[in-house]
């Protein structure tokens, strides 16, 4: 098998992995209390840099595809 036909399997395996890989949020227990309003999660430091870190990792692979490129010619 290829190099490339081995990474887009595995590309495809973790993306399917990906899909589903945040958990629904539990229903709030019944009972007298009030809870929250929504579901309350807190945002992850890293959610705010989404797409800057896409950015700099399409970057990383033009550069390392060009570099490697070259040094093959």
């Amino acid at each position: 098998m290829k190099t490339i036909n081995k990474l887009v399997l595995a590309l495809f395996f973790f993306g399917t992995l990906l899909v589903k890989a945040d958990d629904e949020i539990p229903p709030a227990p019944g009972g007298g209390g009030t809870g929250g309003v929504g579901p309350g999660g807190v945002a992850s430091p890293i959610d705010m840099y989404v797409y800057l870190l896409s950015i700099v990792a399409v970057a990383f692979i033009v550069y390392y595809t060009k570099k490697f490129k070259s040094q093959k010619a």
